[in-house]
């Protein structure tokens, strides 16, 4: 992880907003962590902005998939990755690999057609600043 993340990165990293969103994140509270996601996401450009909305749209798409909406949850799915594919391993002292591991194997699974049962939640695992 850099030692020197940019002033947006930075702030985001320390707004406990954002740490509220990722515990409902992996709460699977998928709707009040897109509020939580969403308000950031308003909030900041480029780079971050695009990470916090492939995060939401992660959330969105499980939101969908609680509701039934299973064509909804694979568009996106799809977008979330889309916009997770430029950031780093890790970004907001997150971890994203795992996450989009698991978006991706999930999407899969939806397009095969094939039961989300056995396949693990996505979650935002969170990097200690001294990692």
């Amino acid at each position: 992880m850099s030692d020197h993340l940019d002033p947006e990165e930075a702030s985001l990293t320390c707004d406990p907003r954002l740490g509220e969103a990722v515990r409902l994140f992996n709460a699977g509270e998928w709707y009040a962590c897109h509020d939580g996601f969403e308000a950031l996401w308003h909030e900041t450009q480029g780079p971050c902005r695009r990470t916090l909305q492939g995060i939401l749209q992660i959330a969105v798409a499980h939101h969908h998939l609680d509701r039934g909406n299973q064509r909804g949850a694979m568009v996106l799915l799809g977008e979330g990755l889309g916009r997770l594919q430029g950031a780093g391993a890790v970004q907001f002292n997150l971890a994203l690999d795992p996450l989009r591991e698991t978006a991706r194997d999930r999407l899969l699974a939806l397009h095969e057609n094939r039961s989300l049962t056995d396949l693990p939640l996505p979650k935002l695992t969170v990097i200690s600043a001294d990692s």
